[in-house]
């Protein structure tokens, strides 16, 4: 039995959507610039069969963002999305497993052998965009709870 079946259904589904983040940045960004605009936006629909999408429900798409769209806005904008679809509580545990001392970090090298050997593995690029997103500290360390908190929230947790 894998450590994917061992945990509840919801939490699975909530890890594989912070899961399918890069890959769905990457497939939106068309050009491979580095963010989402009005074309890779009507690029990303013509490749999803829809050819007749109005200008208007572009733009309207493109005014929910705060600004240009790059990794880290699509990713906030994803968690915003995902408000409610499972409890802060819940992927915190997911990530727990991980960190028997509780410190709330897991060293970089760790979390990279992990999401790259184990179940639906990142690629490096994902990696590479994962920690531009969320960069370790000087130490090598990936604050997973604040992690968890934009991908809950949709922002970044105030510094206690």
């Amino acid at each position: 039995m894998t450590c994917r079946e061992l945990r509840p259904k919801k939490q699975r589904t909530q890890i594989l959507h912070c899961h399918t983040c890069p890959p769905a940045f990457t497939i939106m960004d068309q050009n491979r610039d580095g963010f989402i605009d009005k074309n890779d936006l009507r690029d990303t629909f013509a490749a999803l069969g829809r050819l007749n999408v109005k200008q208007e429900e572009i733009d309207e798409m493109l005014k929910e963002a705060p600004g240009p769209i790059n990794f880290t806005v699509f990713l906030t904008m994803f968690g915003e999305k995902l408000k409610g679809a499972d409890p802060e509580e819940t992927i915190l545990n997911a990530f727990k497993v991980f960190d028997p001392e509780g410190k709330g970090v897991l060293r970089k090298d760790y979390v990279t052998q992990m999401l790259t050997t184990q179940a639906d593995r990142f690629s490096s690029e994902e990696m590479e965009q994962m920690f531009a997103a969320f960069p370790p500290d000087v130490a090598g360390n990936l604050d997973y709870k604040n992690l968890v908190h934009i991908i809950t929230h949709g922002e970044e947790k105030d510094q206690e």
